[in-house]
């Protein structure tokens, strides 16, 4: 039955209509009719809204409100009364911006759309990050939305690895060299003289030859400024390319003026060459910026050229060459010998050694058997193998860890924001001086024509193009360095944040650890073979489908003696404590002592065995049999070797000034001593998984307090709710899925000591931003005031443009240089 209620706004009738807005889209967590009613009155009671409707059989909510109202105001609302619009992702490659100024009006455009929830705009990587509620804005009104504001939008395709292309890249100003030689070429000619100056060569070219040479460079090879410029003056906004169009139109015009002029009573003064060089400069600086961006995307293009076009399918025993594409899941793939393995996969025919450096950051090559699993790009070294496919396209390892890079590379740092409001007023705010400029030397020195040169001085040398690369270009060349060794970075948040941490906390299992526990010690309380063997056999059968490390030990301990396993029934996991299961119609019991302890179970037989083995670093599990009255059936004792790179982990961390904690529902003999062999600070032992975030939000409050930030590093389900509550989670991605999506970094390699690493990426980076935030103002604080008091001539302040926003990506670039410390 369909449900369909409508609010309307109490009041008087309007007198004069004004024009609503109309939003469509899903709301989630709705039960029955009183939800509705609910979600209706949240909107409904917001200022501007003058009908709410939401429809419970297609879960749908339709508001019509006044221009006043966005669609983030609607979700706030809808999420106050405890539900959620239904949200995806939409990613955009933006063509034809310049400078800071146009990310924001692309920004404007795309948050103007009826159920856009958020639009982040990238400079760097010219894309746009959109999030929509649910079916209410489609791609091609978000595309329409941009080309209105004058830039061109075209999808990126999700084919699982790579981005989207400029269908004009070939059009593109930095695409091509030959405008700018030509331009230098006519602009070389009306320079010369100027230098010459500066030796005593006093000459000067015909003023109707200078006319010739520079008017080819203004409204030909400079065409695009005024295109650019047209359409920021449609869209009621400014960009540098206005900037540099009014500027060398000035000069020009007023070059022109004096041509037809004075022309005629000798040589007039002349300022084509201000123009021309002016324009061949910025078109030079484009160029070069352009060069140097694409240098801050060669970590993706060098994943991108992992993947082999084709592989190698067997079937029926023939094999065939296909392309990548046409594999499915289940496939046999061979792979021969210095061979790219083609899909992620299982062998299960052949051994091999495999390059994975360019996936995980390993310089060594990784021994390969029967059941083990290999990852698409690596390189197969020596022996053919046979791969069965488990993951394709866009669910293959590296389509994913692309998407994670292009991701971090696409979303904007919490300080760029900031950049971005002063962005938004840049332009204005420079015509404004430029015109004052313009003013203040015509009417205070009475000399129009300087008035003119020095406001066009002014025009020019303002770059909003700094400004909006400082952060997104250190961004990229960080990430894109941190993914060569192995390090993904989620988003640009936790880059940020990342150089704040003080504290790093660790879990222990598969963390610091190796993670494949063994069997060391087993005691049965009667000391009998037969009661030993019962006590291995009832541990496997409680923990026969587990997958557990410890539960792993224990089935593979019964395997190798040869112990036959009963079934077990009603097997169930109580979290943080144990498991319990029906074997041979006993109620067993196996667990942690605070298992026992709950169930009243008498440990007093082994406490003295068991306080031993902790110290010596062995994990505990307890066997008890709660058929009728609680006993004691035997314990098994656990040991896991340390990483050998666990040591070197935390002494580089404590070189850091970094702080180490450890969190780990262990017991506290093995968690101390697993702490003091690495020198680890703080001990949490005997934590339950629902209270590692509580741990976390602990220190988070001690440290806090300093302005510090508290990473956690984990690897299992147990540890994502610690790894969500950290300021930056840090996950292995030899761990779970689960652990790796709630982190905010992702290690792709078992080594803690990659920690240290993306700790100290993080800090040069967030280094590289501030200095080229600081560069970036500090060129336009003081060009500016110098070019308005003409200090600056228009050439000089054309050069500085240019250069200042190659010199802020080239100083990014030197992040490429770093190396980690890993091994």
């Amino acid at each position: 039955m369909s449900v369909t209620h409508t609010f309307k706004q109490p009041g008087p009738a309007v007198i004069s209509p004004t024009p609503l807005n109309e939003w469509q889209f899903p709301v989630e967590g709705m039960t029955c009719a009183s939800c509705v009613a609910r979600v209706e009155k949240a909107l409904g009671s917001l200022p501007g809204v003058a009908e709410a409707n939401v429809n419970f059989a297609t879960e749908q909510a339709s508001v019509k409100a006044s221009g006043k109202v966005s669609m983030e105001t609607l979700k706030t609302a809808v999420e106050q009364a405890g539900y959620a619009v239904g949200e995806q992702s939409l990613r955009l490659k933006i063509g034809d911006m310049t400078c800071a100024s146009c990310v924001s009006r692309v920004e404007k455009a795309l948050k103007q759309l009826p159920g856009v929830l958020s639009a982040e705009v990238n400079l760097a990587t010219e894309t746009a990050e959109v999030k929509v509620s649910g079916g209410s804005a489609t791609l091609s009104q978000l595309i329409a939305a941009v080309d209105k504001a004058g830039y061109r939008a075209w999808e990126i395709q999700a084919s699982g690895v790579g981005s989207g292309t400029d269908p004009d890249s070939a059009k593109k100003p930095g695409a091509t060299w030959w405008p700018i030689a030509l331009a230098a070429a006519l602009s070389a000619p009306l320079a010369l003289p100027m230098l010459g100056g500066l030796f005593g060569k006093h000459w000067m070219l015909d003023g109707w030859l200078q006319w010739l040479l520079a008017t080819p460079v203004q409204f030909w090879l400079g065409a695009r400024f005024y295109r650019a410029g047209w359409k920021a003056v449609r869209a009621g906004a400014g960009n540098m390319d206005l900037l540099v169009a009014i500027g060398t139109s000035a000069a020009y015009g007023l070059s022109v003026y004096q041509l037809l002029v004075h022309g005629d009573q000798g040589m007039a003064h002349l300022y084509f060459e201000a123009s021309a060089v002016v324009i061949t400069l910025v078109l030079l600086g484009k160029w070069m910026e352009a060069r140097a961006k694409r240098q801050t995307t060669e970590a993706i293009r060098a994943l991108n050229a992992l993947r082999p076009d084709t592989a190698r399918r067997r079937r029926d025993g023939k094999d065939e060459e296909v392309a990548v594409s046409e594999v499915l899941v289940g496939d046999l793939v061979v792979v021969r010998p210095g061979e790219r393995v083609a899909v992620d996969g299982e062998i299960v025919e052949g051994a091999t050694q495999v390059d994975e450096s360019l996936i995980t950051g390993e310089s060594l090559p990784v021994i390969k058997h029967e059941g083990d699993r290999v990852t698409g790009g690596a390189v197969n070294a020596e022996g053919l193998i046979v791969v069965r496919t488990t993951a394709i396209g866009a669910e293959s390892t590296l389509a994913r860890i692309v998407r994670m890079v292009e991701s971090a590379q696409a979303k904007k740092a919490p300080i760029q924001r900031l950049v971005d409001q002063v962005s938004a007023v840049f332009v204005p705010v420079v015509i404004g001086l430029a015109f004052i400029t313009l003013l203040g030397w015509g009417l205070l020195a009475g000399n129009w024509e300087v008035a003119i040169l020095n406001a066009v001085a002014v025009l020019v040398i303002a770059c909003p193009c700094a400004l909006g690369l400082a952060t997104p270009t250190a961004i990229m060349a960080g990430t894109g360095v941190a993914a060569r060794h192995g390090i993904l970075i989620k988003d640009a948040e936790a880059l940020e944040v990342a150089h704040q941490i003080k504290v790093v906390a660790f879990d222990k299992t598969g963390t610091l650890t190796e993670g494949k526990p063994e069997v060391v010690d087993l005691v049965a309380l009667e000391p009998t073979d037969h009661a030993r063997h019962a006590v291995l056999a009832w541990s496997a059968a409680i923990q026969a489908g587990s997958e557990h490390p410890l539960a792993k030990a224990v089935t593979q301990l019964a395997l190798k003696e040869q112990i036959l396993v009963p079934a077990a029934a009603q097997v169930r996991a109580v979290a943080g404590r144990g498991m319990s299961a029906v074997v041979e119609g006993r109620e067993l019991r196996l667990g942690s002592p605070r298992f026992m302890q709950e169930l009243k179970v008498d440990l007093s037989a082994f406490a003295a065995r068991a306080q031993e083995l902790e110290a010596g670093g062995r994990t505990v599990s307890w066997l008890a049999d709660v058929t009728e009255q609680p006993k004691l059936l035997g314990l098994l004792a656990f040991g896991d070797t340390l990483k050998p790179t666990a040591g070197p982990a935390v002494a580089q961390l404590h070189a850091l000034g970094i702080k180490t904690a450890l969190v780990t529902g262990d017991n506290r003999g093995s968690a101390e001593a697993v702490a003091k062999q690495l020198e680890i600070d703080l001990v949490h032992y005997q934590v339950l998984p629902e209270d590692k975030a509580a741990i976390i939000g602990q220190l988070k409050d001690q440290i806090g307090e300093k302005g510090g930030r508290v990473a956690m590093v984990g690897d299992g389900i147990n540890d994502a709710p610690a790894l969500a509550a950290a300021d930056v989670g840090i996950a292995m991605s030899t761990g779970t899925d689960v652990a790796m999506h709630a982190a905010g970094i992702t290690l792709m390699r078992g080594n803690p000591a990659l920690v240290a690493d993306a700790i100290d990426i993080s800090r040069r980076t967030y280094a590289k931003i501030r200095q080229n935030l600081f560069w970036a103002f500090f060129y336009n604080v003081v060009g500016i005031p110098l070019a308005a008091f003409g200090l600056l001539s228009p050439v000089i302040a054309g050069a500085a443009m240019a250069l200042s926003s190659v010199s802020v990506v080239s100083n990014a670039l030197l992040l490429r240089r770093w190396k980690g410390k890993a091994q």
